[in-house]
């Protein structure tokens, strides 16, 4: 099939990419020219395991292609993929003019019959207006879908090609018959395709990832209160998990959820609830706790050194938002570490991928060392903000060796704290009373 992808942010490359790894010819739109100079040579944007050797292979096979010229696009396409960015708006809301702005564009380049899909995430009522604004500039038949998307960053490749479910908004039987023509051959061994209406399927993506907000913003304050009793939220949480109605995903307690999709759409699904007279309450308890949760975890700290830092030094590990992505949007690494140099702190930071984000947002303002040993240092303590898999089984003797001080904030409860403490450590984590 010949489609087209408009946006070659995450989800529009992950997106793009793997449905030519299926053997249709797909043409990723962008108008960032240096970017797609980039991706001709296989340089990818982002860091997402698997996708720039996928990007490289179907490229090479020309299944894939990248170009500046929507219109030129459009008209090569059946299907018309809208993954362009929407960007919370100070006051929650999020910012379709991008949309709108490629919906008109496609409708002034069209040459015949289009599916338009709705990949970008979506208030409900989108599909309405994007319909609105094509009606207005051509004179062809179309159809308007929605396909939210449920893409995990650091596991989007094996998400896209093995879905748990791929959900479709379609008002017309014509293309849903499309949409399903296009995921069937990621669907073969079992039938998860969920069909609904447009309106259902835009509030099924806010829906969704609210509800997964929901566990770990529950799971925190519960951590929370753990702390003041004393009891151990590791084995609250391992009590909770082993109840098949509950299960054990989403459920750690940590320093709070980032990213480019929780807190944002949280956000929107407030600001939805308000504009229709329904306050979203549990919501936003959500998001209130999401936040009282960072200003915790810099507590522990101020506890243990007193409110003004300066001439004391820390070893951050971890920037990005979780492990397998170099994503630093919404990270709870960017308020942890702008409290600590708002008190006067000196900050070494390591990340595996995610350095060049965090230059992006602090500049020299902070430290930023070759491996996460470096960045030990003559630090005071060493804060774990990202469970990266090579922070888990660390050599501690090395550590003791470099810290100022054995002390370590333990942001996402990787450690034992019993071990820890034999090694003549203290140990801070979220969850239990110290």
């Amino acid at each position: 099939m010949r489609i087209c992808v408009i946006g070659t942010g995450y989800v529009g490359l992950v997106a793009g990419t793997c449905l030519a790894d299926m053997g249709n010819r797909v043409i990723c739109v962008d108008n960032d020219n240096s970017k797609l100079s980039k991706l001709r040579q296989g340089i990818i944007p982002i860091y997402e395991p698997g996708l720039e050797e996928l990007v490289k292979s179907n490229t090479a096979e020309k299944r894939l292609e990248f170009s500046s010229d929507l219109a030129y696009a459009v008209k090569e396409s059946e299907v018309c993929f809208i993954a362009v960015g929407t960007p919370e708006r100070e006051d929650g809301s999020a910012d379709l003019s991008s949309v709108f702005n490629v919906a008109e564009s496609i409708a002034k380049a069209m040459n015949g019959y289009k599916v338009i899909v709705d990949k970008s995430t979506v208030p409900v009522g989108t599909a309405e207006k994007v319909s609105e604004i094509i009606r207005k500039n051509t004179s062809y038949d179309f159809d308007v879908v929605s396909n939210p998307e449920f893409l995990k960053q650091g596991n989007a490749v094996d998400d896209f090609l093995l879905p748990d479910r791929v959900v479709i908004g379609s008002d017309s039987p014509r293309a849903t018959a499309i949409m399903q023509e296009i995921y069937s051959p990621y669907l073969r061994t079992a039938n998860r395709i969920v069909i609904m209406d447009v309106k259902s399927a835009e509030m099924t993506k806010y829906a969704a990832n609210s509800f997964l907000a929901t566990k770990i913003s529950f799971m925190n304050e519960i951590a929370c209160l753990c702390e003041k009793v004393g009891a151990n939220a590791e084995m609250v949480r391992i009590g909770m998990a082993t109840d098949q109605r509950i299960g054990n995903k989403f459920l750690f307690p940590g320093v709070g959820f980032g990213g480019s999709c929780f807190p944002k759409d949280v956000k929107a699904l407030i600001k939805t609830g308000d504009e229709e007279d329904c306050e979203m309450l549990i919501v936003k308890a959500v998001d209130k706790v999401n936040q009282r949760q960072k200003a915790n975890f810099v507590a522990k700290v101020i506890d243990k050194f007193g409110e003004d830092l300066t001439g004391l030094k820390f070893a951050i590990w971890g920037l990005a938002f979780k492990p397998k992505t170099n994503d630093m949007r919404e990270a709870p690494s960017i308020y942890v570490l702008k409290e600590l140099l708002k008190r006067g702190a000196k900050i070494s930071a390591y990340d595996p991928k995610a350095i060049e984000s965090a230059k992006l947002i602090f500049g020299d303002k902070i430290e930023y060392a070759k491996n996460s040993y470096e960045a030990l240092k003559n630090a005071d303590a060493m804060i774990l903000l990202t469970e990266w898999n090579e922070f888990r089984r660390p050599d501690f003797d090395k550590i003791v060796e470099l810290l100022k001080n054995k002390i370590i904030f333990d942001g996402r409860n990787q450690y034992d704290r019993k071990k820890i403490e034999t090694k003549g450590f203290e140990y801070y984590n979220v969850g239990e009373k110290y």
